[in-house]
């Protein structure tokens, strides 16, 4: 199920680590082998070339991530650089657009044959349109370059509490000047989590224990077109399509009520079963057009893209009396509750980019670009609230005690303008400085109905920033590099933010999202030291002003039974500011003649929150004060490895390992997680068969826990299952000679990500 409980809200708000934070800056200089795997900087970005490696063989494009340098997941989900609260996904320099769930499917099965290098950009600079401290993923897809067709297909059935199969096929093909990639990919499955919430106020205490299954249907891909115009000129037309069906999610969660009646402790039970259809869809097109304007490497790039995404989601919310024992039935006094949701979601984007570079033989590089982003959602949300009294051991009345609708269009148009100056000014030093300038214009237009009573609320956001970067790197000698990068950025809310739906959890605990919500202000510093390109040390800094995250709201209130009860809101907005400062020891490096592959991280980070709320911005409802003002120093580790079994470099064993120390973050403190994963892997020809067991020691399980100094206190269980083995088979077939593929920044790169 999507929408309960915040395991979204805490993964993109403060599980940060897992790595450190965000850039990392260095010259160009010699690459690290790493078993046919070469790891070096390259101007403002890290590059893990992956296209001819025995470890890419067999693996996912997911797996691939985990095993590349920098990169680290804690949630199986999402990924991290260096610790770095968000990563975005690009795909031959086009950011994915898909939803966070579609784009998990994808990477999970999109085969890592298909990939010809890896690009981790840390500090992104003015010319991309990213928000936050986000840091950049660029997977670079394999392009023949002869003519002929390759491909590969993949094969993998898992089991952790259920069973999950997916499947895909990819196919590349070149004749002449015309090349096209393409993917199929699709499969099954059941995401399972327990959970156990508990808060309180004083004598008045909530507990909820149960489950949630969500069952997943997934099917989708890409279209990759490529046209030589002439020798300076290429025309490429790009696809990405994902649907996602997941009916009959469900919710299941007994609630034990403690509080006081006349001077005694009196308990009492329901039990929550909601259940939930939704599908999405993602179709976004991109065309680009490119040409090289002399032999320097000077070039004039532009692009119109246009997405649509859509989500629909109906949802079943019942509160039953019941027993101790979760037996729900007819003879009790209290009522049960219904509500029904209508929940969609309409994203449209059109978006338009135009870049160009001019190199000069001086060793300078002058960039100038905009962008502009169109952008309307419309959320026609309705609510359908029933009170139903139990009147006989076989039935009961239900009637229908209020209904609530709410249609929220929300209509938002960027401009950007960039300029960026690089130069090198000898063979050891280099700078680049440049600025972003955007303008956002918004309107957010909601039309209600409560209680038969029509209002209608417009939300005005009009704001301009001038958003500046530096960086610079200086090589010492042949074994020592340091290297500097600063950067500036807003981070706007993700459109599912700004829709001020409320999603029910249980009677008494849900979560609201919030039209209000402005953009937050990221600073980011970062210096690197590296030697002899294998050995580095990252000390960072991020202040992140008007942080948007979701916060813990309590209050204590009486039912229509005269009963104390306490309320517990999930409320989406601007919570006060936040600092991260970290320091981390990296080692990328072969030995043992290649015979292990290692990619060690460890290090510190100092946490610094700073906010308080007590009223609910959209429906201006008061409640007990929240205070998150506390610091906290955490240790991280991550290891990831990989030990070559035999001389022929067929057999592969996979060890990797993160520990994350407790910290404070948004909803409290997150207490420490760990997961060690192994996998083996053979190759044998054009086929190689793979078993990976992660979370061997079920230790990944998130635990959160706050307690406010006027005693209200909350606490939150999530086990996802991640302890599973996964079997799988590949099969590579036709010609396997490849060449590098252009890469093309996509128009909409702005506005894809906060579909998630």
């Amino acid at each position: 199920m999507k929408t309960p409980i915040l395991i979204a809200a805490l993964f993109f708000s403060g599980l940060t680590f897992a790595q450190k934070k965000d850039s990392v800056k260095t010259k160009s200089i010699e690459a690290v082998t790493l078993t046919k795997q070469v790891f070096k900087k390259q101007s403002d970005r890290f590059v893990y070339d992956v296209a001819a490696s025995p470890v890419a063989k067999g693996n996912t494009t997911f797996d691939l991530l985990r095993q590349t340098p920098l990169l680290s997941t804690t949630d199986d989900k999402t990924f991290k650089i260096a610790g770095k609260n968000n990563v975005l996904i690009y795909i031959n320099g086009r950011k994915s657009n898909m939803d966070a769930e579609s784009l998990t499917q994808f990477l999970k099965n999109t085969p890592a044959e298909n990939i010809q290098k890896i690009e981790v950009i840390t500090v992104p600079g003015s010319e991309y349109q990213v928000e936050s401290s986000d840091g950049i993923i660029n997977i670079v897809l394999k392009k023949k370059m002869s003519d002929g067709t390759s491909g590969n297909m993949r094969m993998s059935n898992s089991q952790n509490k259920y069973n999950a199969s997916n499947a895909s096929f990819s196919v590349n093909y070149r004749k002449d000047k015309l090349g096209i990639n393409a993917n199929l990919s699709g499969g099954e499955n059941i995401n399972p989590q327990a959970y156990v919430l508990r808060n309180g106020i004083g004598q008045v205490r909530n507990e909820s224990v149960g489950n949630i299954d969500d069952p997943n249907k997934n099917l989708g891909g890409y279209l990759n077109i490529d046209y030589q115009l002439n020798e300076k000129s290429n025309l490429a037309l790009s696809w990405n399509s994902w649907a996602n069906k997941s009916y009959n999610s469900t919710i299941d969660l007994l609630n034990t009520l403690v509080q006081p009646n006349k001077g005694v402790l009196e308990t009492s039970y329901t039990r929550t079963k909601n259940k939930e259809d939704a599908r999405n869809y993602n179709n976004s097109v991109n065309l680009n057009y490119e040409i090289k304007l002399d032999s320097l490497g000077s070039k004039f790039n532009a692009n119109a893209a246009y997405l649509i995404y859509k989500r629909f989601q109906y949802s079943d919310n019942n509160t039953l009396v019941s027993d101790i024992a979760g037996n729900s039935n007819s003879g009790f006094s209290r009522t049960s509750r219904k509500i029904i949701q209508d929940i969609p979601q309409v994203v449209n984007n059109f978006s338009g980019t135009v870049d160009y570079i001019q190199k000069f033989r001086n060793d300078f590089t002058f960039s100038a670009g905009g962008n502009f982003n169109k952008t309307q959602t419309d959320n026609d949300t309705k609510n359908y609230n029933y009170t139903y009294q139990y009147m006989d051991i076989d039935g009961f009345d239900g009637t229908v005690s209020q209904t609530d609708f709410n249609h929220f269009i929300y209509d938002e148009n960027i401009y950007g303008l960039y300029l960026t100056f690089e130069k090198k000014f000898s063979d050891k030093f280099s700078g680049k400085v440049g600025a972003r300038y955007e303008i956002t214009n918004s309107l957010g237009t909601a039309d209600s109905q409560k209680n038969g009573i029509s209002s209608r609320q417009e939300i005005k956001q009009n704001y301009q920033n001038l958003l500046p970067y530096l960086s610079f790197n200086y090589a010492i000698n042949d074994k020592n590099n340091i290297s500097y990068a600063f950067s500036s950025r807003m981070g706007r809310p993700s459109f599912w933010e700004l829709n001020p739906v409320r999603n029910i959890i249980t009677e008494d605990n849900y979560t609201q999202n919030n039209p209000f919500v402005k953009a937050s202000s990221n600073y980011n510093q970062e210096l690197t030291y590296m030697y002899k390109n294998s050995y580095f040390i990252i000390l960072n800094h991020t202040y992140e002003k008007n942080q948007i995250t979701q916060v813990p709201l309590q209050k204590e209130y009486v039912d229509d039974k005269e009963m104390k009860r306490v309320k517990l809101a999930y409320i989406r907005t601007n919570f006060g500011d936040k600092q991260e400062m970290s320091a981390m020891l990296g080692i990328q490096k072969s030995l043992f003649r290649q015979y292990l592959t290692l990619n060690f991280n460890a290090g510190l980070q100092h946490n610094i929150n700073n906010g308080t709320l007590n009223t609910d911005p959209t429906t201006g409802q008061v409640f007990d004060t929240y205070v998150n003002n506390r610091k906290s120093t955490s240790f991280i580790i991550t290891s990831n490895n990989t030990i070559r079994l035999d001389k022929k470099k067929t057999w592969f064993l996979g060890v990797n390992y993160f520990y994350v120390d407790k910290q404070q973050i948004e909803l409290g403190v997150l207490k420490s997680l760990m997961s060690l994963d192994l996998s083996i892997k053979k190759n044998w020809n054009d086929w190689t068969f793979a078993v990976n067991v992660n979370d061997v020691l079920r230790t990944n399980v998130v635990e959160i826990e706050d307690l406010q100094d006027n005693g209200n206190y909350n606490y939150i269980k999530n086990d996802m299952f991640r302890r599973n083995i996964t079997v799988s088979l590949t099969y590579n077939f036709g010609n396997k000679k490849v060449k590098k593929v252009r890469d093309i920044e996509s128009a909409s790169d702005a506005i894809k990500n906060r579909t998630r």
